[in-house]
């Protein structure tokens, strides 16, 4: 069988507003690494916390097996490129099913999910997105067999992109 055509794979994938919220908290109970838990410790306090609980549920995300590609600096916040590979086979048993992008400090911190398949071939994802200001960039990236990796990235924002 040849390879998927450019139709088929971008229909594999999508691009979706997560949870808005005005502002978030600290990044170690939102991505776990404080508390060892995924999440925060109060989801309804925190947004960044319920906007990846929306996403991946209780599951504990565990570091490393992405590869984030993003500037340490940017001029303009509006306009911040991006990214991912996630180290994966893709194939029937063992794929990447989606890819989870979140800024610590926009008014809404769910940036983008994209849904990928083994069709895909490769589990990559590039794009541009707007940052507020000097904050960390969460990606997380749910495997078929349930597992979620995890990377983070801080980027300076030297003029914001975002709408308060």
């Amino acid at each position: 069988m040849g390879r998927p055509g450019r139709r088929a794979v971008i229909a594999g994938m999508t691009t979706l507003p997560l949870l808005p919220a005005a502002g978030s908290t600290a990044l170690g109970n939102a991505t776990g690494s404080a508390t060892g838990t995924g999440i925060g410790s109060n989801p309804a306090a925190d947004p960044l916390a319920a906007a990846i609980r929306a996403e991946i549920g209780d599951r504990v995300p565990i570091d490393g097996g992405i590869t984030l590609r993003l500037p340490q600096r940017a001029e303009n916040g509006g306009q911040v490129p991006l990214t991912v590979v996630v180290d994966s086979r893709m194939t029937a048993d063992d794929h990447v099913t989606a890819i989870h992008v979140f800024a610590t400090s926009n008014p809404t911190p769910g940036i983008a999910s994209f849904r990928l398949t083994p069709a895909m071939g490769r589990a990559e994802v590039q794009t541009r997105i707007r940052l507020a200001e000097a904050q960390d960039v969460i990606v997380l990236a749910a495997l078929s067999d349930g597992t979620v990796r995890r990377a983070v990235a801080s980027v300076s924002v030297t003029q914001g992109g975002c709408l308060s």
